[in-house]
């Protein structure tokens, strides 16, 4: 599709995602032992052979440059591209300001590429979506501007754009992350919620970004301001993620926010499972990300301590010895020695793990090394003395930490 453009905004700092965010930007964040976050993103453009991608950074932004040189690199095809864009300060010597000022502080990448429809999607969730049929909707409306939505319980809802929509599709009501979300006509319960996915009209686009750049009041973000100032007009629709349909996916599909450590931790359990709610496996939507040149995951018994594999994924590199691993996600090269028990976990590789260890409902940062002995996941208290712990008891362990030596 010649004539759209997308535009990925991935300079997020995730500060509810710390520690995992103390070195990397939270697109950047590893996810289900082999992926970053804002793989996700790239798949559903790629998937849907849209090959013309920007990706906007910010915030410590190296790891994620590095990730998208050696896993997304696309050359020599004439008007495909993938390419990552620093923040430019085109506009002064300051960081973008809001998801609007991201894109209006590139807007000229944007008109070189002379698209018809802009696609500005997020970074950091958990979903697969075929963007061509929220093209196709939004060109059935003749939208200026369409939103992609997805229903959520009223309790969680309060961190998104809440929607109104009247039974054409156009929107009627929107409002940014209030304290106490409207409900949709005869369902108490739930609430239509913005995925901050935005199919514009270019010309639209580009005349939106200048007026807003020229409000000294405005905040410069899409949900803030934007969708706002839009909606009154008429011409801005909302598309139901739950008609998107792809071969081989649950009718009702999926989308997770992973914004915090225990919808981090949750979305990662989702993967495991005899019928995962998010499932790696659909040959028709192939999950592309970079992988290393590593050998398979190896599984040795040590003695009468036999390897116990149930409901986990492995990723390439890792070693196991003679311990139990239950409901848990390792990252490349995960070696473990005899005699741990490891369960409810995500390791993000590159972890050493000592012989005769426990460990229950951690997340575990890369380059870790935990001492032969150590116990994490059964005394509150001790954990919250050495490690970062989350709200429901999740332990975290930051990036090279050395454990118990």
């Amino acid at each position: 599709m010649a004539g759209v453009l997308g535009m990925i905004l991935a300079g997020g700092e995730g500060t509810r995602l710390m520690p995992l965010t103390a070195s990397r930007s939270k697109p950047s964040v590893p996810f289900g032992g082999s992926y970053r976050l804002v793989d996700f993103a790239l798949n559903n453009f790629v998937n849907a052979d849209l090959m013309r991608i920007y990706v906007l950074t910010q915030f410590k932004s190296q790891s994620l440059y590095l990730h998208m040189k050696k896993g997304w690199n696309v050359a020599g095809i004439t008007d495909r591209f993938i390419d990552c864009i620093p923040a430019q300060m085109r506009d002064g010597k300051r960081w973008y300001e809001g998801t609007a000022d991201a894109i209006y502080q590139n807007l000229r990448f944007i008109e070189l590429s002379s698209p018809d429809e802009v696609c500005i999607f997020g970074s950091d969730h958990i979903y697969k979506m075929d963007i061509r049929q929220m093209l196709d909707y939004h060109r059935r409306k003749g939208a200026k501007l369409t939103v992609s939505a997805i229903r959520m319980p009223v309790s969680q809802a309060s961190s998104f754009g809440i929607i109104e929509v009247d039974r054409e599709g156009r929107m009627v009501g929107f409002e940014e992350k209030p304290a106490h979300p409207k409900c949709i006509p005869g369902e108490p319960e739930w609430a239509l919620v913005s995925m901050g996915n935005y199919i514009f009209d270019a010309p639209t686009l580009y005349s939106e970004l200048k007026s807003d750049a020229d409000n000294p009041q405005s905040s410069h973000d899409f949900g803030k301001d934007v969708i706002p100032t839009m909606y009154p007009q008429g011409d801005v629709y909302v598309y139901d993620f739950s008609d998107n349909m792809i071969k081989g996916e649950r009718p009702e599909g999926y989308w997770r926010d992973v914004g915090t450590i225990e919808a981090y931790w949750e979305a990662h359990m989702d993967l495991l499972g005899k019928d995962p709610k998010f499932s790696l496996y659909n040959r028709s939507w192939p999950l592309h990300t970079y992988y290393p040149p590593l050998p398979p995951a190896t599984f040795v018994d040590v003695d009468a301590q036999k390897v116990k594999l149930t409901d986990s994924l492995v990723s390439g590199g890792s070693y196991i010895q003679g311990s139990s691993i239950y409901k848990s996600v390792l990252g490349y090269r995960t070696n473990i020695a005899a005699g741990s028990c490891i369960s409810e976990s995500v390791i993000l590789g590159d972890v050493k793990i000592g012989a005769g260890c426990t460990i229950k409902r951690a997340i575990i940062d890369k380059d870790v090394e935990i001492a032969a002995g150590t116990v994490i996941g059964e005394n509150s208290e001790l954990d919250k003395q050495r490690f970062h712990v989350s709200p429901s008891g999740i332990v975290v362990i930051a990036k090279g930490t050395k454990v118990g030596f």
